[in-house]
């Protein structure tokens, strides 16, 4: 697995029980032992897990959203002794608030007619509101036609009389529009329960889900929040990006805006060009052959594939990246007698490729990490689908019992999403000003890297022994293997939660223990 491209990760949430151990996992089997002595932590972790368990924001289908306007449009009806459709009027104008409504009618109810356009005798008619300007049906179908197709602001439609300020209600537009007008009335006036609600509930911003999210009891003003649809994704409440825990709202801005300049030099750079390994200077591959050939005045040959001279090139069966060839950041022959304007002109350009070499590490492990969030979360359709199912028939137990598969998988996602964003964070570190704090973030990154990859392989190599329906292993032996696996996943879900919970809480201080190292 390379570790740039599949780097795990969590959410942190048990960033307040986290104690800061320094151990790195090496990959072998000894996490069962290392939290056996550790009885503090797992305590620590448990009780996070509680705190994460604790609803704090609940999921709205749009049969639910439509339910609760229409109770609260009868609510009010009720009370106030007005048609429902009328109600609505009134909950749309006091952006859906019962209380606020039948206040401000019993404090001042001609005041109230008069604000949204109801008359005295709220009885619907082939009029508006009024009561008094009557139109024949067609006159009213075109008149409503138009105003559904200019979208959302038709809920505020008036009566066609310039002079009068009457309100369409809805029972009008049901009565006098084609079935297309209507289901689309109706779409805007469900969405205005969400849209014009005063921000307690969101729709989720994936494409295609039409779900909502609602933050409940004591969160419901906090608003610097992770929530995760069950569509699966995850967006900030504040500003609606994809989920970015620990990392600000201002970073995300500022690394969007980034790449939105830079992604698609970014892009081109990665999958078209290399570095010449004489001069450093950028190549591009335009042809299918991989003899390259480096402009003047530098024209050092080699090959695309191993970077080798290509006199002398031998490892083209695949590229190794843990032996990549030792360069030259000089040209092989600088240019004598070089004045001032040329060495100002080559310093600008070693600052502008160290500028850009600096973006491109971020970018490409904040890309990667993107694609792995998305490769994890098809893996954990495909479990909840089948896996979990044939998994559970080899091994003859429950489906419920292989729920620390799922929370380990859950964890993995989780992990993902905070790595990518670490990696954004990253990019804004001042290599100077920062350099203490650098030293930090650079240890705990380590620390949740190392023990999230050894999670992930746990998780995704170890388990394929068990989808192969026991063919040729004894029950005894699989259920013994089954045993050494679930605890040795579970440790390490433990340990992960631990280690993610210092990552996500020295972003959260701001890493207020970089003040204590020495600079």
């Amino acid at each position: 697995m390379d570790n740039d491209n599949d780097v795990c990760g969590t959410d942190g949430d048990g960033d307040g029980d986290c104690v800061g151990e320094d151990d790195i996992y090496d990959g072998s089997d000894d996490a069962g032992g290392y939290l056996e002595e550790e009885e503090t932590m797992a305590e620590g972790l448990q009780a996070a897990s509680a705190a994460v368990a604790k609803k704090l924001y609940a999921v709205l289908t749009e049969d639910a959203i439509l339910d609760r306007q229409q109770k609260a449009a009868a609510d009010v009806a009720e009370v106030l002794s007005i048609p429902s459709s009328f109600a609505v009027v009134l909950l749309r104008h006091f952006k859906w608030r019962t209380s606020r409504v039948k206040e401000e009618w019993f404090s001042d109810e001609r005041r109230v007619r008069d604000a949204v356009g109801m008359p005295a005798d709220s009885v619907p008619t082939r009029s508006a509101a009024c009561s008094s300007h009557f139109y024949c049906v067609s006159c009213w179908h075109g008149y409503i036609h138009a105003a559904v197709g200019d979208g959302p602001r038709c809920l505020s439609l008036r009566c066609p009389d310039p002079a009068c300020s009457a309100a369409v209600v809805q029972d009008l537009v049901d009565a006098v529009t084609l079935a297309e007008d209507k289901d689309r009335y109706a779409r805007f006036a469900l969405r205005s329960f969400v849209e014009d609600g005063g921000g307690g509930i969101k729709w989720c911003p994936a494409p295609g889900c039409a779900h909502a999210v609602e933050l409940v009891g004591d969160h419901a003003g906090d608003d610097s929040r992770d929530v995760f649809c069950d569509c699966r994704h995850g967006f900030c409440w504040r500003c609606s990006e994809e989920a970015h825990r620990p990392v600000s709202c201002d970073t995300v801005r500022a690394w969007l805006a980034k790449n939105s300049s830079e992604e698609e030099t970014a892009n081109w750079i990665l999958t078209k060009t290399k570095s010449c390994p004489k001069c450093w200077r950028a190549i591009e591959k335009n042809q299918g052959c991989n003899h390259m050939r480096c402009s003047a005045p530098c024209g050092h040959q080699f090959c695309w594939i191993c970077l080798d001279p290509w006199n002398n090139h031998h490892r083209c069966s695949r590229y190794n990246y843990d032996q990549r060839p030792v360069v030259d950041d000089e040209p092989a022959a600088a240019a004598g007698g070089q004045g001032k304007a040329a060495r100002k002109e080559k310093m600008r350009r070693r600052q502008a490729k160290a500028s850009l070499d600096r973006y491109l590490y971020h970018y490409e492990r904040w890309a990667a990490n993107r694609t792995s969030i998305r490769k994890t979360l098809e893996d954990m359709d495909h479990l909840q689908r089948s896996g979990l199912k044939k998994m559970a028939a080899t091994l003859e137990i429950p489906v419920t019992e292989l729920k620390f598969l799922t929370k380990a998988y859950e964890l993995i996602a989780d992990g993902r999403r905070v790595m990518r964003w670490v990696y954004a964070y990253g990019y804004y570190l001042d290599p100077v000003r920062d350099k203490a704090k650098r030293g930090l973030f650079d240890h705990l990154q380590d620390d949740a890297n190392s023990w999230l990859e050894s999670l992930h392989s746990c998780a995704e190599l170890e388990r394929r022994k068990f989808s192969l329906n026991g063919e040729g292993v004894g029950a005894d032996a699989m259920n013994e293997t089954y045993r050494a696996y679930k605890k040795k996943l579970e440790d390490l879900t433990r340990a992960t939660e631990h280690y993610f919970g210092n990552l996500v809480k020295a972003f959260e201080t701001d890493m207020p223990e970089f003040n204590s190292v020495k600079k």
